[in-house]
């Protein structure tokens, strides 16, 4: 799972970053707002975590603004000092998924980070997915239907589907499979044989295979 870190204070920045990395994430820190933007254009974060007073032309409520503007959905935590309601409003309007005073315990953080990962993966601002064939997932409820009715889905059938999703359009590599899905290298006949089972339970079939290489679904 890869994060990114906008933080201008170096000493928070680095221990946030030292911590997270101890805890299995993939950590890139940055104090700049535009050396931000243009890292994320390059690599597909599963989580921002944004400062506000930042260096650089924008802000951190500006830099998600403009994020959101361009429909990038990846979700989004405030760390920062400031603390009053029209602050708060502010970072929440802008597109944000969390927002957490500092100081704070690092513990908390983590905390905070799971659950958006968990529950936001696909940004607040998109709960019903639709995908080819009518069928429809629900990010919220974690279901996959068809013609309103929900398709029952294992617990590695569901995280695989949400990875494809997440990454519609790409392919899902066998390597992307191992971090997110099971957290270690298993033998790929083992991922075959899961989305096998997933795609029997598709009327209609909307996995493609790269072969060789993973799997993908269109947008």
């Amino acid at each position: 799972m890869k994060i990114l870190i906008l933080e201008d204070e170096k000493t928070l920045a680095e221990s946030v970053a030292e911590y997270l990395m101890d805890s299995g994430y993939e950590v890139t820190l940055t104090n700049n707002s535009e050396e931000a933007l243009n890292s994320i254009y390059e690599v597909c974060y599963d989580l921002l975590l944004l400062d506000v007073h930042v260096n650089g032309k924008m802000n951190g409520f500006e830099l998600l603004e403009k994020l959101r503007t361009l429909e990038i959905k990846v979700p989004a935590i405030f760390i920062t000092s400031l603390n009053n309601i029209e602050d708060l409003t502010h970072g929440y309007d802008s597109g944000c998924c969390d927002y957490i005073r500092k100081p704070f315990d690092l513990t908390e953080l983590k905390l905070r980070v799971e659950h958006v990962i968990k529950t936001h993966c696909f940004a607040s601002l998109e709960n019903i997915i639709e995908l080819t064939f009518g069928y429809v997932y629900d990010t919220k409820k974690m279901q996959l239907s068809l013609n309103s009715e929900v398709i029952t889905l294992g617990k590695t059938e569901t995280k695989i589907l949400e990875l494809l999703i997440k990454n519609r359009g790409s392919v899902v590599t066998y390597e992307m499979f191992w971090e997110e899905v099971w957290g270690e290298w298993i033998d790929p006949t083992n991922i075959r044989v899961q989305v096998g089972s997933l795609r029997k339970k598709l009327e209609n079939n909307f996995i493609k295979n790269a072969r060789g290489v993973g799997y993908s679904i269109d947008l």
